[in-house]
Parts: structure tokens; C-alpha cells; sequence
């Protein structure tokens, strides 16, 4: 606007020029004047403008900066709502994560304590921070057995006595040396070392040597105690039956009973006289003299009765009635032998179940934590069943080889009692041998 003012200024003063010739170089001059100060301003407003404009620019940039950065802001705030909208089930993912990972790792954990002796009850008793401290100590036991080294530690000794004594481990085997005489070792549940067993002679004098020499022999136990313990909880016969109760009492009754009537059953059949063959009348005949021969007899006493009879049907009926005698004779006691096995099964049987009642009251009682005292309680039942099985098979041997026996001896004795009845009354014979043997 300035500038348009100057150069209508000079307009002016060039007309009033032309108008007024006199004053022609005075207006010149002025108008020079005038047009160095319309420069002046014109370079004065350029400057000025420039200044603004580079304030303007700076400000722009500066603006732009910042729009830039509040841009980068509002990305940085846009992605963290979205991580606040997304961290809920991302959470909830990583929370059943780590809670599968920690029952693997207590898992891990209890099944290493079990390995090393410790009951169920035990690791419910102890926290998370007891359970890794337990690790580490056998961890650091463990540490210590890769490199064996003498050194002192109380033992409990077989008389119960506790004592610090010289000791080595190596791997899973420990030894002790007490007084020059040197054990094996073992570790209990609880963490103390007791004696397992003592060694003698070279073997003692192996492990002796070694506290004072690096290199030598030693003797361990490749069951890690079990064949020892094995050893110690062997049990005689008498304290094995003694373990069935009340109801073993009357198995082995009735097993000394049908043991005595076998022995006695089987030698009064094996003493019985050998039978005489006679098939027929004229073996008979020729055989006569070798029967009546016999002392005590049942064939010589069926002989006598079919000689002393008055008709047929009076001998025949004396040769039933003798025929049954000798039956009864032949099958006395072993009725015992039969009983005793189909009773011998049902008393133990009896024992079982009485026995697994009472282990399970006990259980009621003080719960089944401990599997060892349900399996002890178990066995301890079953020991009836065992011994009623044990006295039963051998009766039902016993029995039946002597009922063969007494059955095969009392066919020969009715097959001569029907040659001596005659031809004449052989089918009444034989009906009434049948009815007999019925």
C-alpha cells in the first residue's frame, strides 16, 4: 500500500511538472527523493517481510514437530488401550500357563521326594519352600558322593546305640568303620544313617584300609539293602502259620486228624492180604487150600460163610451181609479224609474274610495312608486261604488214592463172592451184589 501511495505521489508531482515548467527541477528533485525513500521502504518492508516469514516458517516447523510428536503419542496411547482391551484373556492365558507349569514342576518335585523315601503323608506336611530345600540337601549329598571323601557322621548301630563314626558314600552305598570293624550302611526316611550289616574278615579289613589309603577293594550290596532287609524279615514256618490267627487253629486240627487217619487208612489197606485169584468153580477148587490158608482174611471169611451156609439163599444172604461188613470195613475213616478237604478251603476262606474286616477297620480307624501296613494286613489274611489250600489238596490226594484203593480191593472180594454163590443162584447174586455196591 505504501508503495502504490509513492508511485501516485510521483504521478502527481510529473503532472504538475508538465503544469508548471518553472519548477520543473525543484519537482525532479523531490521526486528523486521521493522515489530513494519509496526504495528505502520497499527494501526496509522486503527485509521485514522476510523476517516474518522465517518467524512464520520456524513457527511451522515447530508446529510440525509437534504434531509429529503428539502423532507418535496418540500411537503409543492407542496401543497401550489396546493392551489394556486385550490383557485380560492374554492374563487369564498366561496365569493357566504358569499354573500348568507349577503342578509339572510339583509333580516333578514329589515323585524325586517319593524316590528318595518320603510317604504321601510327609510331602502333604511340607510347604513348597521345605519341599526345595529338601531337594537341594540331597542334591548336595548327591554332590558330595561324586567325590567319595572320608568323614564323620553319627550312625545309629545295630544295638540302637548312636555314635559319631568315620563314614564313606558312594553313589547310592554308604560304610562305616567303628573300631576297626567296617559295615555297610544305609539312609533311612528320616535322613539318619544306620547300620545295615557288619562286614568281616578281608571285606572288613577293604574298607579300613581305605581311611588311610586312596586305592583299595570294597564290598558293597547291589540291592541297595533289600536282600538284607529280605533276609531279616524271613519268618519261620511257625511264626508264617501263627500269622493266620484264630482260624488257623482249626485248619491244622483237622489237618492232624487227616493226616493220622491217611497213615493209618493207608497201612491197614496195604497190610490187607493179596487177593487169591479165582474166576471160576474149578480155579476155585484148585485154590481152596491157599485161601483158608489166610489168617484173618476177608476172602477166607466169605469162603467160610459159603461152606458153613445150609442152603443157597441162606449162603447168599450171609455173603451179602459179609460184603457189607467188609465194605464198611474197607471205607471206615475216609469219610475224614473228605471232609477235611472241602472244610479245609472254607475255614481259610473264613480266616480271609475275617481278616480283611479287620484290616479294614483299622483303616477306618487310622486311615490308609501308609500302603504298607494295608498290604502287611492283607497278607496277614490271606495266610488262612494258603493254609487251607495247603492242608485240602493233599487230603483230596490222599483220599482219593485210598478210596481207589479200598474201591478196587472190595471189586475183587464181591467178584469171588459171585463164583462162590454157583451158577445156580448167580443172577440173585449178582442183583443183590449190585444193590450192594449201590
Amino acid at each position: 500500500m505504501k508503495l502504490t501511495a509513492a508511485l501516485l505521489s510521483s504521478l502527481l508531482a510529473l503532472c504538475v511538472a508538465y503544469t508548471a515548467p518553472a519548477a520543473a527541477q525543484d519537482v525532479e528533485a523531490s521526486l528523486v527523493k521521493k522515489i530513494e525513500r519509496a526504495q528505502s521502504n520497499l527494501a526496509r518492508t522486503e527485509q521485514k517481510v522476510l523476517r516474518e516469514r522465517n518467524d512464520v516458517a520456524g513457527k511451522l516447523r515447530r508446529l510440525e514437530e509437534e504434531v509429529l510428536n503428539l502423532r507418535d503419542k496418540t500411537a503409543v496411547a492407542r496401543r497401550k488401550m489396546d493392551e489394556k482391551t486385550l490383557s485380560l484373556g492374554q492374563l487369564e492365558s498366561r496365569l493357566k500357563d504358569w499354573k500348568e507349569q507349577q503342578r509339572f514342576q510339583q509333580n516333578l518335585l514329589n515323585r524325586f521326594l517319593k524316590q528318595q523315601g518320603y510317604s504321601n503323608q510327609q510331602l502333604a506336611e511340607l510347604s513348597l519352600s521345605e519341599k526345595i530345600n529338601a531337594t537341594n540337601r540331597f542334591s548336595e549329598q548327591l554332590r558330595e558322593r561324586m567325590a567319595p571323601q572320608w568323614r564323620e557322621e553319627k550312625v545309629v548301630r545295630a544295638d540302637g546305640t548312636i555314635a559319631p563314626l568315620p563314614t564313606l558314600h558312594i553313589g547310592p552305598a554308604s560304610w562305616y568303620v567303628d573300631a576297626e570293624q567296617a559295615g555297610l550302611a544305609e539312609t533311612d526316611n528320616d535322613g539318619h544313617l544306620k547300620s545295615l550289616a557288619q562286614l568281616s574278615g578281608g571285606q572288613s579289613d577293604n574298607i579300613v584300609n581305605l581311611t588311610n589309603n586312596p586305592q583299595g577293594a570294597i564290598t558293597f550290596d547291589p540291592t541297595q539293602g533289600r536282600a538284607l532287609h529280605a533276609q531279616q524279615t524271613s519268618e519261620t514256618l511257625i511264626e508264617h502259620i501263627a500269622k493266620g490267627g484264630l482260624w488257623a487253629a482249626p485248619i491244622l486240627l483237622f489237618a492232624l486228624i487227616a493226616t493220622a487217619t491217611a497213615l493209618f487208612k493207608g497201612w491197614q489197606l496195604w497190610q490187607l492180604p493179596k487177593l487169591i485169584p479165582a474166576r471160576t468153580r474149578s480155579e476155585l477148587q484148585q485154590q481152596r487150600a491157599n485161601i483158608q490158608a489166610q489168617k484173618g482174611s476177608m476172602q477166607k471169611a466169605l469162603l467160610d460163610t459159603a461152606l458153613n451156609s445150609k442152603n443157597p439163599r441162606e449162603r447168599d444172604d450171609r455173603l451179602f451181609a459179609q460184603l457189607h461188613d467188609d465194605k464198611t470195613v474197607l471205607e471206615r475213616w475216609l469219610t475224614i479224609i473228605t471232609v477235611t478237604a472241602t472244610v479245609s478251603p472254607l475255614l481259610g476262606l473264613l480266616g480271609t474274610v475275617s481278616g480283611m474286616i479287620e484290616t479294614f477297620r483299622m483303616m477306618t480307624t487310622f486311615g490308609s495312608s501308609d500302603p504298607e501296613v494295608i498290604s502287611g494286613g492283607i497278607a496277614q489274611a490271606l495266610v488262612t486261604t494258603e493254609l487251607g489250600l495247603v492242608v485240602a489238596i493233599p487230603a483230596l490226594v490222599l483220599g482219593a488214592v485210598l478210596s481207589r484203593k479200598a474201591k478196587r480191593y472190595y471189586h475183587g472180594l464181591e467178584s469171588f463172592a459171585l463164583v462162590l454163590s454157583g451158577e445156580d443162584a448167580e443172577p440173585q447174586t449178582a442183583k443183590t451184589t449190585q444193590e450192594a455196591t449201590a
